[in-house]
């Protein structure tokens, strides 16, 4: 992921909004104008990827070993924040070397593709997302471009039958029947031809360590370097439903053309729905937008995810504090209302295995959405998206869907106000999705336009959040 910062930001904790000073996410393009695709295929890929609504993403890489920072700790300039947590040497140089040197004890043998994709399913994930390859280089996949990667001698996991983690994961994911988002990095700092000996000896930042326009020859052999690496995933690893390019400082504007539109106009020669994510760009590349650690205020009217971290980090760290399940299920909500999809983030554990505190909160999202899923999934934004402590959904087949946030001191079920939508009507009946009861209601007498529900004896509400199907007269 990428990291500049400005001065406050809102963002999700465990069961709290906290503003704070903090690295800003750099978002991709979701603050410009969306271009759509022109390619039909394409947009009908869009509508199926709208459908799926929750993604689980990992990002895993040789930072997982020591639970630091992924990638950024390697940017000379961005240490005073990236290398804040670890005590090691100040050298700058020498940082760099041990840095990279960890590919030669990456070795996660409790990593099981099959297990995590079973476990994505059982608990609700539709697609997932995960980092073939992040900035600094190590690819978790059997490239034939570089020997910085899981596949090589030099990394004691080349031994397992498993080392390439990508095709295992992948190929699990399509058995269960996931989709797949492939995060692949522009930048690459291994490269000598992105940074000049691997950077080592020079004072980086998250650009290339010369003048592209002085050295031109060199940075067209990493233009071929990055396509090479990108067909591969597209050619070799099966069907791939979004190729996620990170790095969005990559671009022409910054002096940094890696001709993006030919790159993608060749993956999808293979693959031709390839739902692409150039992020920083202002074209039809950009597929989706991806705020990045915030929900949008309203509701966007073109395809997007949030993507969000479940943990404080999106490697693992040692020392993570998770968000409760309330704040995971409210924010999944209220992403959705405004018709988005939610990436959520999971740091595998240096042995390969998903921490148990992810494993149990993506647990307790999935019981939820075994009785509330028809909410969820398939659905876009209604005409209002929230009231109060109402969120709406719309069913493609017109069906209009309340969802009651209950907070932790939420007591009792009698006299709850569904705030309704004028738009739409008088309401008729009111059912409970999990239960299948019809909801007695009258009409408010109060300020506020809506119904009182009268929860009938016997009715056991959610503990984070219930769900009703809202009939109007038509």
């Amino acid at each position: 992921m990428a990291s500049t910062f400005r001065k406050l930001r809102v963002v999700w904790t465990a069961g709290a909004v906290l503003v704070c000073l903090l690295p800003a996410i750099s978002h991709g393009s979701d603050e410009v104008p969306y271009v759509p695709p022109k390619s039909p295929v394409v947009r009908e890929k869009l509508e199926w990827f709208r459908d799926q609504k929750l993604c689980l993403m990992m990002h895993f890489g040789v930072y997982s070993i020591l639970g630091i920072t992924e990638s950024w700790p390697l940017s000379t300039k961005d240490a005073f924040w990236a290398r804040t947590d670890i005590e090691w040497t100040k050298d700058d140089a020498e940082f760099k070397r041990q840095y990279f040197a960890l590919n030669k004890c990456f070795n996660p043998v409790r990593f099981n593709g099959s297990e995590i994709a079973k476990t994505a399913k059982r608990c609700g994930f539709r697609y997932v997302a995960f980092t073939t390859k992040h900035h600094d280089g190590f690819c978790l996949y059997d490239t034939k471009l570089t020997d910085y990667k899981t596949t090589a001698p030099e990394c004691p996991y080349s031994a397992n039958p498993n080392a390439d983690i990508v095709k295992n994961l992948f190929d699990a994911c399509r058995a269960e029947g996931l989709g797949i988002s492939a995060y692949f990095s522009k930048p690459d700092w291994h490269h000598d031809d992105f940074w000049e000996n691997c950077g080592i000896g020079t004072r980086t930042d998250r650009y290339p360590t010369y003048d592209t326009a002085k050295n031109p020859e060199k940075w067209a052999r990493f233009r071929e370097f990055a396509k090479g690496q990108i067909l591969e995933l597209v050619k070799g690893y099966g069907p791939i439903d979004i190729l996620w390019l990170d790095g969005g400082w990559v671009k022409p504007s910054k002096g940094c053309d890696l001709g993006m539109t030919d790159i993608i106009a060749a993956a999808r020669q293979i693959q031709p729905d390839l739902i692409s994510v150039d992020r920083g760009q202002r074209n039809e590349n950009m597929n989706i937008a991806t705020p990045e650690q915030t929900v949008p205020d309203e509701p966007l009217d073109y395809p997007w995810e949030s993507c969000i971290t479940m943990s404080d980090g999106w490697g693992y760290h040692y020392d993570d504090t998770y968000k409760s399940p309330r704040a995971l299920i409210h924010m999944l909500i209220d992403v959705v209302a405004k018709g988005g999809n939610l990436a959520l983030n999971v740091g595998p554990m240096p042995d390969g295995r998903l921490p148990r505190p992810a494993l149990d909160r993506m647990e307790t999202m999935g019981r939820w959405l075994a009785k509330n899923g028809e909410a969820i999934y398939g659905t876009r934004a209604a005409s209002v998206a929230s009231r109060g402590k109402w969120r709406f959904t719309r069913g493609k087949d017109g069906r209009v869907f309340a969802i009651r946030l209950w907070k932790e001191s939420d007591a009792g079920s009698v006299g709850v106000l569904l705030n309704v939508d004028a738009q739409q009507g008088d309401v008729v009946r009111v059912r409970h999705l999990a239960s299948g009861l019809d909801i007695p209601f009258v009409e408010s007498d109060g300020d506020t336009r809506g119904v009182i529900l009268t929860f009938p004896e016997g009715f056991v509400r959610d503990e984070y959040a219930d769900a009703f199907e809202v009939e109007y007269r038509k």
